[in-house]
């Protein structure tokens, strides 16, 4: 709330000021106030500062903090949205493997640039999609292959250093019939050797002309000296420098900070639909951005990928063209830049075996999570509660969502979360139990918790998650790991001795503090 409060003959700004001192606390929002006048008021700012309510001289100055805590809130509340799951099995599964054997292939021949057809390629690797490409190396080829995939058709230059192909001619567009493709090729080909040399070309890539009614968009990566790799999306095409329509944000994504990307640009007016024209399909857009964040996360030799344009319609998105650069042959996997953020820890991935022959999947947490643990929290018994938390806590206390949001976006640098989770007999995910490492403040110490579901108690979940979070803190190089527990958790107290733990007072005769050096 902004209070303004002008100079006028009937007014009192001491006594106003004492009047609006009781709302400083009671109306659970921040106050602010401006107190226009001088010294005339200052008794007024005085008692209003002393009062915790911020008073300015100045309107303008009071408004400009009144909106950067309004952007402040509204942005803390979209960090704690709940994104959607962004599936493997969602635009196909990812294969790593292939990406990496793409990578390394053209590292291996001293290359630095990839050829259009192998960064759509990697692309696909990672679900992206993109348009059909075929490679020629002569005019009968280029034929060949435009009779198959069907006219009109695009040729550009296939080539392992020219990347930005309409500088050199390489590209041509919308042709009708064979004549016109061996035409094509012939003009590319003259076109690269006058203007770079005949050294450059390898000859052509065949491509459908793509007839879709839609924008173009760009979606790329490049790096920051400061923050690492840095994702940029805007409004992409041949003019992409001239609107300058962009929006920059850090990997990796998830749904939800991949739509605030989208919100910043102008072009996302008309991806929601206007003038009469249908929407594109922004959850689908929003995945492709998590997708291409996971690319550029995971593939970290990847110094510079562009996509423009990446077209999208109501029906499809699709990625026309790309470019990627690697980093030198000379550079040393040590020299190369960290993310700012740190990325999910898939090494931390694995499955396991219950006593009981339940397959187990343990992983770190995801923010997407939030509705498997409400309903692993609706399951559990007092007894489980009060043993993992120490005291009574009821079930709307524990599944408020501000609560959860904070457990599920997990930096991964102060705090790991382990979940143990099985499918069940109706093909749903079921939460088993959790596991989570919290470093101590000013320490290279973490604080170790655990809750198991009480239908997974006894088929030695809990023994499998302590031992998987003592390997993660040596992975994290720890010093010290302690658990506090109570004196009567017979079950726990067996499971640290045999890990190796010491126990000793918590400062309380009904808790014991388990303590491991690492």
């Amino acid at each position: 709330i902004l209070v303004i409060l002008t100079p006028q003959a009937m007014t009192d700004p001491t006594k106003t000021a004492n009047e609006l001192v009781p709302y400083a606390q009671s109306l659970g929002k921040p106050v602010i106030a401006t107190w226009m006048g001088g010294n005339e008021v200052s008794p007024g700012e005085a008692i209003l500062n002393k009062a915790n309510i911020p008073a300015f001289p100045y309107p303008d100055t009071a408004a400009r903090v009144f909106n950067y805590m309004a952007h402040y809130s509204e942005n803390l509340r979209s960090l704690y949205e709940t994104p959607m799951s962004v599936g493997e099995g969602d635009q196909g599964q990812l294969d790593r493997e292939c990406a990496d054997s793409i990578i390394k292939k053209a590292r291996a021949s001293g290359r630095i640039i990839l050829t259009e057809y192998e960064s759509k390629q990697l692309l696909s690797c990672y679900g992206i999609p993109t348009v059909e490409t075929r490679i020629a190396k002569s005019k009968e080829e280029a034929v060949k292959a435009a009779d198959a995939i069907g006219y009109p058709v695009v040729l550009k230059i296939h080539s392992e250093t020219i990347t930005h192909k309409t500088d050199v001619g390489g590209v041509q567009l919308n042709l009708a019939d064979a004549k016109a493709v061996q035409k094509a090729y012939t003009g590319i080909e003259k076109s690269v050797a006058e203007k770079v040399g005949a050294e450059h070309f390898l000859g052509v890539t065949v491509q459908p002309m793509a007839k879709i009614d839609g924008y173009e968009l760009i979606l790329g990566s490049s790096i920051d000296p400061q923050f690492g790799p840095v994702l940029l999306f805007g409004m992409g095409g041949q003019l992409v420098e001239v609107f300058k329509d962009r929006a920059l944000g850090l990997p990796p994504l998830t749904t939800t900070l991949a739509r605030r990307m989208m919100e910043q640009t102008k072009i996302y007016t008309a991806l929601k639909g206007v003038r009469g024209r249908d929407p594109v399909d922004l959850a689908a857009l929003e995945r492709l951005l998590v997708r291409f964040s996971q690319l550029i996360t995971e593939q970290r030799w990847i110094k510079e990928l562009d996509i423009n344009p990446l077209m999208a319609s109501p029906e499809n998105l699709i990625a026309l063209d790309a470019r990627v650069v690697l980093f030198d042959k000379d550079t040393k996997e040590e020299q190369l830049p960290k993310l700012a953020v740190r990325p999910y820890p898939i090494q931390y991935v694995g499955t396991w075996v219950a006593k009981d022959k339940t397959k187990v999947t343990i992983r770190p947490i995801l923010p997407e999570d939030e509705a498997l643990l409400t309903k692993f929290h609706a399951v559990l018994s007092e007894r489980t509660v009060y043993m993992r938390y120490l005291q009574p806590m009821m079930l709307q206390e524990r599944v408020m969502h501000e609560r959860l949001a904070r457990i599920c976006h997990c930096d991964y640098d102060r705090e790991i979360a382990l979940l143990a989770e099985t499918t069940n007999k109706n093909e749903e995910q079921d939460l088993m139990g959790v596991v989570r490492l919290s470093k101590l403040h000013g320490t290279n110490e973490a604080r170790l918790s655990i809750l198991i579901g009480d239908p997974y108690q006894g088929i030695g979940l809990g023994n499998e998650l302590v031992r998987r979070a003592v390997d993660v803190a040596r992975s994290e190089r720890l010093n010290r790991l302690s658990a506090i527990l109570t004196a009567d958790n017979q079950i726990m107290k067996h499971i640290f001795e045999t890990l190796g733990f010491r126990f000793g007072s918590a400062g309380d005769e009904k808790l014991l503090l388990a303590t491991l050096e690492l």
